[in-house]
């Protein structure tokens, strides 16, 4: 019997916890007084965070929610009053946390908190320090309020494709330099640089805005633009007569990354308002389409704007703006999109380019083709973080993966270095090639990388990359490129001269730099 009292005394604890811990729990902030002052304006309100738990024995599951949809699953285990979990988004990504229960207190934080992204848009999975939460109600489900409800999206089924976007997209977005700052005069600065700087002719001709762009709804829906794009069709005809097209932002939730209305349950009302503004491009965001949408709706909430593009007989280039979640390689063209992201936002140093660049597209070459290409962000060529060689390493990766180029700087006052390193037709002829097949990284000797794309017509570009810290030798055999023949021709597209061909390459690489050829 005392044996039974110290086991049940040793047990208390954790069944207190567990039943504390059941039911729905809040975290209400206290209000922005400059979302106050304009509630009409862009400011964003703070989230609302309610979970939902359900308790068995020690383990509990559940749902958290953000503003009123559900956003990530929960799966964590109780140890008395203390409790660890995690946060599993749509991508399959989880976010670990710890808390602790005080009676009708939470108090849960990040157990690893990541470095802030000065780019970072509001998209982050949790706080980064402590918050409280209180017990709401005993209730253990969530059901998404009656106002963010949507139909059942139709079953997914791959459509064909829009016959756009053959050779992959180059132009520029707002995002990288402005951020939030974009207006409809910055953007016609932008359009007549790209004019004036030969960027036009060099094959960049999307102008692509970015978020906050968007204002209210009016009374039958439609989206308006905000004050700082007075008339969005005007600023397209603007764009158009410079030979240029015009991009614009959404997304398939309720709001975007910034706070500003997305396309939720207005799917096709916005596609018809883009195209009769003479719109060219959408970037697609995901962000707080995690609180309205299950993870298994992700691909039918993309193709359903797909769907809606199409509709409206104007041709609009579709940019999925996802992540990478969910091996989007394998159904991102299937979904209508001619481009989808395969990381997270770049930031504008050498260790996120690298990391984006090298490290995470291997292995995606095969998705990549002619109308639909793997997008590893934009450029962040001359915004003044990376070195010129660091930049000229950039330009090289992206062309010989045949990504979108969209620069991301400021064109109205580039250096001579940044329009050498973003005018440079031999080396945007690469990432131009008509086969539009994506590079491939054929050896890897510690920081010492060799890489090559294959070409329309036999060629075959090579990149010599060193990601070290001190300048290297780097050699290369054309046969390890899959040249074959003899008496090649090859080029360096940098010092933009001829070299001998022989059955190799050898040479000095700068640290974080390339040498990159057109072996042919």
């Amino acid at each position: 019997m005392r044996k039974l009292l110290v086991s049940l005394s040793l047990a208390m604890p954790m069944l207190l916890g567990a039943a504390e811990l059941a039911g729905t729990w809040k975290f209400q902030p206290p209000p922005n007084p400059q979302a106050q002052a304009n509630p009409k304006g862009p400011i964003r309100q703070p989230r609302e965070t309610i979970y939902c738990f359900k308790v068995e024995g020690n383990q509990f599951t559940g749902t958290a929610v953000r503003n009123g949809g559900i956003a990530d699953i929960v799966n964590g285990a109780i140890d008395g009053s203390h409790i660890t979990f995690e946060n599993v988004d749509g991508s399959g990504r989880k976010t670990p946390f710890k808390g602790e229960i005080n009676g009708e207190e939470l108090t849960i934080q990040l157990t690893n908190p990541p470095p802030p992204n000065p780019n970072a848009r509001g998209g982050g999975r949790g706080p980064q320090g402590p918050m409280v939460l209180r017990k709401f109600s005993g209730d253990t489900e969530y059901k998404l309020p009656a106002e963010l409800a949507h139909k059942p999206l139709p079953p997914f089924k791959p459509i064909a494709p829009n016959g756009l976007a053959k050779t992959p997209p180059m132009g520029w977005n707002s995002w990288n330099k402005f951020n939030r700052n974009v207006d409809d005069k910055g953007v016609r600065g932008m359009a007549d640089a790209m004019v004036a700087s030969g960027m036009r002719d060099a094959g960049y001709i999307y102008v692509n805005i970015d978020d906050t762009w968007e204002g209210q709804r009016d009374k039958d829906g439609v989206l308006q633009s905000n004050e700082k794009f007075p008339d969005m069709k005007a600023l397209a005809d603007y764009v158009h007569s410079k030979g240029l097209k015009l991009g614009i932002y959404s997304g398939p939730g309720p709001r975007t990354c910034a706070g500003y209305i997305a396309s939720y349950n207005h799917e096709e009302q916005d596609a018809r308002t883009w195209a009769a503004w003479g719109i060219d491009y959408l970037k697609y965001d995901w962000c707080s389409a995690s609180e309205v949408y299950h993870p298994d709706e992700l691909k039918a909430a993309y193709q359903k704007m797909a769907l809606a593009l199409r509709a409206t007989k104007r041709p609009m280039i579709y940019s999925l703006c996802q992540y990478g979640w969910q091996e989007v390689g394998e159904w991102g063209a299937a979904a209508g999109g001619n481009l989808w992201r395969t990381t997270g936002d770049i930031r504008d140093s050498w260790e996120s380019m690298s990391n984006l660049g090298f490290d995470q597209q291997i292995g995606r070459e095969k998705f990549a083709g002619p109308g639909h290409w793997n997008d590893p962000d934009m450029l962040e060529i001359g915004n003044g973080h990376m070195t010129d060689t660091e930049y000229r390493t950039h330009m090289s990766l992206w062309s010989i993966l045949a990504a979108p180029l969209l620069a991301g700087n400021d064109l109205r006052s580039m250096t001579d270095a940044t329009k050498e390193i973003l005018l440079n037709k031999e080396v945007i002829a690469v990432d131009q090639d008509k086969a539009g097949v994506q590079g491939v990284r054929v050896r890897k000797d510690a920081e010492l990388e060799v890489w090559k794309k294959p070409l329309e017509h036999g060629g075959v570009a090579v990149g010599l990359f060193n990601r070290g810290k001190d300048t290297a030798q780097i050699g290369v055999k054309w046969s390890e490129v899959g040249v074959t023949r003899k008496n090649v021709k090859v080029r360096d597209l940098w010092a933009h001269k001829d070299l001998e061909g022989g059955d190799g390459f050898s040479g000095q690489v700068p640290s974080h730099g390339v040498v990159m050829l057109l072996v042919k």
